[in-house]
């Protein structure tokens, strides 16, 4: 029974998907299959297996780790602040960030992380039907993030057409930034983050091959950018204090998100609960009931998940992982697992906003390329983590 369900689920995704496409005839269907069956091994791998699982824990480990030296740092600023033996959001999840991005720009500046991007690109390009652009992006969205990553293609920006500037953005909404994943650790299970970021890479391809496929041959050369990418390389301590400073400033936008969208919903939430005895998340919850239904999360459970859901997509994944945790008690371990692979990505409408004004400040022309398909991208991007919650899913049961 849970496989026919997810044969519907597919069927059901990759209908929505061809919805949106623009060019049904140049879907290549082989690396469709491809992609599908080596995310389903991956899956399995990373969720069920004892070496997979065993390389997730020692993952997770090791941004726990991490997660203690960051923690040095902000209790020697903060020491005044932070209560001990409490949960602190802002200190625990959000700080780090400060500390991670150091950490990528180190590996940035010595020339590791570009080897690392190239090389996984490279790989991925001969598995996945598309150009080597597309896959080295994949890899640099995850490590970078999402609206750093449009600087590398500063000087070829404007020659893009507007198919590959739609994949280049979606995967970006699709994945998340490393310097977030210990932070995403601290509010859901770390196995879930581990497995999300891999899944979320191959639904991407798999999205993507459906609404939005072309002929990467015709498009930039893959070679031709990373000749024009190079740009005046700052000394180990400028490229530090940047990085840092980065990594506060996401921080600060993140915390001042919360605030507003947590404020803005406990409002909406009374007054809906007001005036129509059910609360504005539950309300939208049955908006998304048939899609945590599709992805195979019980009937009794697809209200709270599709409540949990819709709060991602109208506010952002933090916001959504605390909603999680406030209801995970009354929820089965396979449905948590779902969701929480679910959240783990970008794909909400702030993100639009997010993106475009990336790729503005690079080239404007290309910027608002992005914001005038914006809610198509989202579009994408949302079926990208329908995808990834449905395999796992299926693995978790």
């Amino acid at each position: 029974m849970p496989y026919l369900h997810f044969i519907f689920g597919l069927a059901v995704v990759g209908a929505l998907a061809l919805l949106a496409s623009k060019d049904r005839k140049s879907i290549k269907i082989r690396y469709i299959i491809q992609l599908l069956v080596i995310e389903m091994g991956l899956a399995y791998f990373l969720l069920n297996s004892s070496a997979g699982t065993g390389i997730v824990t020692q993952f997770s480990d090791a941004f726990n780790n991490l997660m203690k030296f960051a923690a040095q740092g902000t209790n020697f600023v903060f020491s005044g602040v932070v209560n001990i033996d409490q949960f602190d959001f802002f200190m625990q999840v959000l700080m780090p960030i400060v500390f991670i991005s150091a950490l990528i720009g180190i590996l940035q500046h010595i020339k590791v992380l570009p080897v690392v991007i190239q090389f996984i690109g490279f790989v991925l390009s001969k598995i996945n039907g598309m150009g080597k652009l597309e896959s080295f992006n994949a890899i640099s969205a995850l490590m970078v993030g999402q609206s750093e990553n449009f600087i590398t293609y500063k000087d070829i920006l404007g020659k893009m057409s507007e198919r590959r500037m739609y994949t280049l953005a979606a995967t970006a909404m699709s994945t998340v930034s490393m310097s977030i994943v210990g932070s995403y650790m601290q509010l859901i299970a770390p196995k879930y983050v581990v497995a999300a970021l891999i899944l979320n890479m191959f639904s991407t391809f798999i999205i993507l091959s459906l609404i939005n496929p072309y002929d990467h041959d015709s498009e930039v050369n893959f070679d031709d950018m990373m000749k024009s990418s190079s740009e005046e390389k700052l000394s180990f301590f400028e490229m530090l204090g940047e990085y840092i400073i980065t990594g506060f400033k996401v921080a600060v936008i993140v915390a001042a998100m919360l605030i507003g969208f947590i404020s803005l919903i406990a409002m909406i939430n009374q007054i809906f609960t007001s005036a129509f005895g059910i609360s504005f998340q539950d309300a939208i919850g049955y908006l998304f009931y048939p899609i945590a239904w599709l992805m195979g999360i019980p009937a009794g459970e697809a209200l709270q998940a599709g409540s949990i859901m819709a709060t991602k997509l109208v506010s952002n994944e933090f916001v959504a992982m605390m909603a999680l945790q406030d209801k995970m008690a009354t929820m089965s371990a396979q449905t948590v697992g779902t969701l929480s692979i679910f959240l783990v990505s970008f794909a909400n409408f702030s993100s639009i906003g997010i993106i475009a004004g990336a790729v503005k400040g690079v080239n404007e022309e290309k910027g608002n390329m992005v914001a005038r398909f914006g809610l198509r991208l989202l579009y994408g991007a949302t079926l990208v983590s329908v995808l990834s919650a449905m395999i796992a899913n299926l693995m978790l049961a």
